[in-house]
């Protein structure tokens, strides 16, 4: 694999996939979250690690009609991709937000919440809630930066907060 360190995001060539979460194609999402958050984290959330956290949710969450797994491909490889599940009635929340590491300053984790926002508008959510961790600053810039308002102190330290939860009103989404 030849990483892209053009900066861009160039459509040709690649495509969104909607897929479960035991398809093969969102093996390396899992896989490269279980490392990044190990190398982040640690057992900062306690002895289970990335393990527990990426099995927190029963797979079947982030399925049809009120969750949504999305896999960005490029020429058949999986570069980037991100989650949501039913947070309230009007709610969902985004989980598992991805980037390959050799695919990373392209402007792919923009596209996957771009489309992981439309989605959610189109299955008649309203508002999205997330959250992030203390480790985590280009989610937290990425966050702020796509129209997110933080529901936590920005000048607070982050290690102190743990969990940095954000929302967006889906309003002026097209469903």
């Amino acid at each position: 694999m030849t990483p892209h360190n053009d900066n861009k995001c160039d459509p040709v060539g690649w495509g969104v996939l909607s897929l479960p979460m035991h398809d093969p194609r969102v093996k390396p999402l899992l896989e490269e979250l279980a490392v990044e958050y190990t190398t982040r984290y640690g057992d900062l959330f306690g002895s289970g690690g990335a393990a527990e956290e990426l099995n927190r949710y029963p797979a079947g969450e982030f399925a049809a009609p009120h969750g949504a797994l999305l896999i960005l491909q490029e020429d058949g490889e999986t570069v980037a991709g991100g989650a949501f599940r039913r947070y309230d009635s009007s709610t969902a929340e985004l989980k598992r937000i991805w980037t390959h590491s050799a695919h990373r300053r392209r402007g792919l984790a923009r596209v996957v919440l771009a489309e992981l926002e439309a989605e959610a508008a189109r299955r008649g959510y309203r508002q999205i809630y997330l959250t992030t961790g203390p480790r985590q600053p280009e989610a937290k810039n990425l966050y702020l930066a796509t129209g997110y308002t933080p529901l936590f102190d920005l000048d607070a330290d982050p290690e102190e907060i743990k969990h940095l939860a954000f929302s967006k009103d889906l309003g002026s989404i097209r469903a």
